[in-house]
């Protein structure tokens, strides 16, 4: 299941730690976090799952949630990237495609 949809609270902190208070399967909050920097990338401006470090080469990171089609928001990863000519690009990443619960823990899969 994507996190967000049993996510109580989501955040971001120092702009690579995903933290959230997840429902596991006894229908408990469980706090879990997730550090970004080792399964999401940064290939030549655009976010990379399975990469690492992305937060290296970005500024202006920020997690945002967005209304996309019908039901829960979901959580979005947005920073400026550098790319191979040295320039600045606008990114963003859907954290639920590859962030699951499972079982109360943040899991990439």
């Amino acid at each position: 299941m994507s996190f967000h949809a049993s996510a109580t609270s989501i955040e971001l902190e120092d702009g690579h730690i995903l933290k959230a208070t997840l429902r596991n399967s006894e229908d408990d909050e469980v706090e879990s976090e997730l550090d970004l920097n080792e399964i999401i990338g940064n290939n030549n401006g655009s976010f990379e799952w399975g990469g690492e470090n992305f937060q290296h080469s970005a500024d202006d990171i920020e997690l945002t949630r967005e209304e996309r089609d019908e039901g829960e928001p979901i959580p979005v990863l947005r920073a400026s990237l550098g790319n191979l000519d040295g320039e600045n690009v606008s990114a963003d990443i859907n954290l639920a495609e590859r962030i699951t619960n499972e079982d109360g823990h943040l899991k990439f899969v």
